[in-house]
């Protein structure tokens, strides 16, 4: 094909990159997270694109889509294309991209001590002169924060039962987080490697003070399991609430990214499949262009969260 054939034209570089990530993820609707887009721009775009080849690329199911002979065939020399448009855009990056800038990123301190800062490390190893700051702060201070443009982007959470929803934000899961029971190695149950909370109505628990959200998520499991809890003493952060169960004060119900930094003498049990899931979730306005900065840590947040998201379940 040549540049100066008036009959033919050359197919679209954003359509082939959409195509590429929807056949990786087989799904238009991961791919449309990972792509910033709307599901029904991805559809969209690659219905232009099918137009544009003559045939059709993708055979679309009630579960997902997989790529027609001509979809593989295209999404092959899409990768490699793509490849080299990123390298070019690499090299000019080290001229006059994205190695400048400033960046606040809003979070909350779970996140702050555990998953965070294997992402800030990869970050300022690929973005050296792009100065990041954090903010870290309670949830309502969070969405506050970003909407008044304080910050560029923030880290939310939420549970089945209150899920985070806001016309002005748009959100995107970065990955699921099981919640574990804390106990003492010298408690009874040390060494289970997993407990249903049926099994647990006797216990003492230690909770966050100031109304925080895990005593409602240790509230709901009690009840489902048929118990009240008895709330034994109330802690000022998690570090706290494992020193006192390393003591055997109680027991304890923790989002397991509050134990990444994990007390010698307490046990992380499970509590299997009954155990509450909790979102994490990357927010950023709908209403603003996103700077390059923001791009580029969104980019690469969601590439460590699905290297390590197995860690958290």
């Amino acid at each position: 094909m040549l540049l100066n054939d008036a009959d033919e034209e050359l197919f679209d570089i954003r359509r082939l990159a959409l195509l590429v990530e929807v056949v990786e993820q087989g799904s238009i609707t991961a791919a449309a997270e990972l792509m910033m887009y709307t599901p029904s721009a991805v559809s969209q775009q690659l219905r232009k694109l099918e137009q544009e080849v003559g045939q059709p690329l993708l055979n679309r199911r009630s579960r997902g889509v997989v790529p027609t002979e001509a979809g593989q065939i295209l999404a092959g020399h899409a990768r490699k294309i793509i490849g080299q448009m990123r390298a070019a855009q690499s090299d000019l990056d080290q001229v006059a991209g994205l190695k400048r800038g400033s960046l606040t990123v809003g979070t909350f301190p779970t996140l702050a001590g555990s998953f965070l800062p294997v992402v800030i490390r990869a970050f300022k190893k690929r973005y050296p002169a792009i100065g990041l700051s954090l903010r870290s702060a309670r949830f309502d201070d969070l969405v506050s924060d970003l909407q008044s443009g304080v910050t560029g982007l923030c880290l939310l959470w939420d549970y089945p039962w209150n899920r985070f929803h806001d016309d002005s934000i748009r959100i995107t899961e970065v990955f699921q987080e099981s919640t574990v029971l804390l106990v003492s190695r010298s408690h009874p149950l040390a060494d289970r490697d997993e407990i249903r909370m049926e099994e647990l109505r006797k216990e003492s628990w230690i909770v966050r003070a100031e109304a925080h959200p895990v005593v409602e998520v240790l509230q709901r499991s009690a009840h489902e399991a048929g118990f009240e809890p008895t709330i034994g003493f109330l802690a000022n952060d998690y570090q706290e609430a494992q020193a006192m169960v390393s003591v055997g004060m109680g027991v304890a119900m923790v989002p397991k990214t509050a134990v990444a930094l994990q007390h010698p003498d307490v046990r992380v049990i499970s509590l299997g499949s009954a155990a509450p899931l909790r979102r994490v979730l990357l927010a950023q306005r709908q209403d603003k262009v996103y700077a390059p900065a923001e791009v580029a840590f969104h980019s690469t947040l969601l590439e460590i969260a699905r290297e390590r998201a197995g860690d958290y379940l």
